[in-house]
Parts: structure tokens; sequence; C-alpha cells
């Protein structure tokens, strides 16, 4: 007798548990006495130096491991941080990777301005989630050069960060000037360590990134700014991914819009909008998510000759269109943040975990945004912590929230 098929959500839960398991176990594996490293130890990925303490990804899994509700985890969760910090460059910069075997800090080619604000929003979150922690106490030197640095880098009338191409994530992406990725972080940074200006940077940033309204700015060069933006650009709900001068991407930037959501930068009733409009341009589809919603093309204005190191960054590769599971970390959690019905939130959950258990739970870096072919480095650190942390905002749990009173309370 033929047994009866599994119930779709019956299907859903059991991924999502399978998946849950998964994701401690391999950060209990990626687990070095200096942290957490970025990919599982393994000739291919100590000769890319994936084995190294990368600082966003030090961060985010710092996060993960908190929330996993596994005692080892939590007691390892603030290690990488530390890492990072005794390799703090005397300026207050945070590096982008530290390799502890060669005791050597990588601050990249035009430097990486993301590790230092995720570095600070981890400690902040850290000190909420595990409260014997004392970060914030223990580091405090560290934090206030790590501040000072970032505020050098902040434009004095828009209160915005300011970076050269291809120094965040997206290490092989154009976007420069003012970066909605980078400044949806610097505003919950701001936040979160009660850092003056905070209104301002939220104004500037909705005004620059997202000029589509009928407020016309004082200041005569954001007017500037924006000028061959409002004249130019297509995708008007949704932020720009960077606006300098004469020059701005918008292509659709899905994390420096999902950041933007998770951070507060739009309203509410903004923020639906924006992630409606995600969803309308298929990047959850049929795996959360694809990093942007158009590729650049080697036609495109804004194309670089070094997107095309390694044949890494065509179209519907790598970032310039890949599928990123820890992005689809933020994907969930801002559709639940967002309020975003909560079969649809399970839904995407259970695409996430199915996207992790491709080649027999291979975590992949990334997967093609066309075909689904993995691609990157396999059992990724910041893919497990990414699902766990979507796995807790798809429970209710505010993972962006600051309270009124300033203290640094994510979480």
């Amino acid at each position: 007798m033929k047994r009866p098929a599994e119930p779709p959500a019956a299907r859903a839960d059991r991924l999502i548990a399978e998946c849950r398991q998964r994701s401690v176990d391999l950060l209990r594996d990626n687990l070095t006495p200096f942290g957490i490293a970025a990919a599982y130890p393994a000739p291919r990925s100590r000769a890319r130096r994936c084995t190294a303490i990368f600082g966003r990804d030090a961060a985010v899994c710092a996060i993960g491991m908190a929330l996993s509700g596994d005692a080892a985890l939590q007691r390892a969760a603030a290690l990488g941080l530390h890492t990072l910090a005794v390799h703090q460059a005397p300026n207050g910069q945070i590096p982008k990777f530290v390799d502890p075997e060669q005791a050597e800090a990588d601050f990249w080619y035009l430097g990486c301005i993301d590790s230092t604000l995720w570095w600070l929003a981890a400690i902040a979150v850290l000190d909420r989630l595990l409260p014997d922690s004392q970060l914030q106490y223990e580091l405090a030197v560290q934090i206030d050069r790590a501040l000072l640095w970032l505020q050098a880098q902040e434009h004095q009338r828009f209160f915005l960060l300011q970076q050269n191409e291809a120094s965040d994530w997206a290490d092989i992406m154009p976007r420069s000037g003012f970066v909605l990725y980078t400044n949806a972080l610097w505003y919950w940074v701001k936040r979160l360590y009660e850092i003056p200006c905070e209104r301002e940077t939220r104004w500037h940033a909705n005004h620059l990134l997202h000029p589509f309204d009928a407020q016309v700015a004082e200041y005569r060069r954001a007017r500037l700014l924006v000028h061959y933006v409002k004249r130019q650009a297509r995708r008007r709900h949704l932020y720009l991914s960077f606006v300098n001068l004469a020059s701005f991407g918008d292509e659709g930037d899905v994390v420096g819009n999902l950041l933007a959501v998770l951070c507060g930068l739009p309203t509410a009733s903004e923020g639906l909008r924006v992630l409606q409009t995600l969803q309308r341009a298929g990047v959850a589809d049929p795996c959360p998510v694809r990093v942007v919603c158009d590729p650049i093309t080697e036609s495109h204005r804004l194309w670089r000759p070094y997107m095309s190191r390694h044949r890494q960054n065509h179209a519907w590769q790598y970032h310039n269109g890949g599928s990123w599971p820890f992005a689809g970390g933020f994907w969930v959690a801002a559709m639940a943040r967002a309020g975003m019905p909560a079969r649809a939130v399970r839904r995407d959950l259970a695409r996430l975990a199915s996207a992790n258990s491709l080649g027999d739970w291979s975590f992949n870096e990334w997967l093609h945004g066309r075909t689904l072919v993995a691609s990157g480095m396999p059992r990724q650190s910041w893919n497990a912590a990414a699902f766990l942390i979507a796995e807790q905002a798809a429970a209710g749990r505010d993972l962006f929230a600051v309270p009124r009173n300033g203290a640094a309370a994510a979480f």
C-alpha cells in the first residue's frame, strides 16, 4: 500500500528543524580558539584564506551563536570579536579579516568599511542577549576608537558615511560615495551607541537614496546629487544602492534594501512596500535571496573591468545577482519585522533551509541566480548563523529594535 504523501506544512517543519540542528553543528565544526572561521577548515578554504576570522562574518555569527541555545556556542560567541579587537588598526578600523595562523590583519584594497560597523553592532547585541559578556565594558577603548574612525568617514552636512568602490561586503561591485548598505548599518550603530545626529542620518539617507517624494533639500549640493536620479532612475519603490556625483545605482540592491527595512530607515508602510517590490521582482523565488534585481552587464554604465576577475561577477553570479543564503536570513527577518503573513515567513524560512541543504547540507556560499548551481566556498559559517537569526525572527523576536531610552538593546 502506497504511503500517503507528507503534508507540505509538516515537510517544511521537518526541514526547518533539521536545518536548525545542522546550523548548530556547522558552527561548532567551524569554531577555532580564535573565533568562528568563515568556512570549514579544508585545503581549498585554507588556500583562499576562508578559514580566517572575517569581521562581518564573525559579527553575524556571534549573533547567531548567541541565539543558538547551544551552551558551547554561546560561550564562544565573542571570541572572534576579541580577536578582531586585538588587531584593530591604530586609527580605530576593524580589519576585513584576521589570519590567526599568520598573526596578520588585512584591510582590503580600498579599505573595508563594514567590518567596523558589524563589529560594533554585534558587541551591543551580545551584551543584550548574553548579559554576562560585558563586552562594552571590556572593549570600551576599542569601541571609542572604532566610532571615531567611522565619524571621520562621515560627511559633515549629510551625516552619512562615504566610501570607495568595492569596500564593503559586495567587494567587487561599483558602489561608492553614499552607499545604502553601509548607511543602513551606520544608522543602526548610531542608535545603539547614542551617536549624535542620528535623525539627520536617517533624513539624509532617505532624501539621497530614495529621493522620490516632493521634498526639496535646502542644501544646494543635495539637490544636485538627486537631480540626475530623479530624471533617470527606474526603480522608485526601492532605495538606490548608492549615490555619487552624477552617478547612482538602481540595479536593486537587495541586501541594502533589507538592511534599510531592518534598521528602520523607512516608515513601516514604506518598508512593507520595499519588500513587496522585491517580491514582485522574484528575488526570493525559488529560494531567498538573489542579491540584485537586475545584474550589471558589460554594456552597462556601471560595469568595471575588475568585475570580470576570475569570471566571477558576471550576470547572475556572486555579488551581481547570485543567490546568497546568508542574505536569505535577512530576507526572512525583514518579512517578519514588516508584519508580513506568518505563513509566508514560514514558507520562505523553509525555502532558505532547502537552499542550505543542497549538496547534502553544504551550506554553500552562493548559488547561481538562475540555475541555482552551487558556487563559492561550501560550509559557510554565516549561512548557518543567518538561518538561526531568521528562525528567531520568524518566531517573533524583533531583531533590530532599539529601545527609545537609547540602551544598546537589539533583540
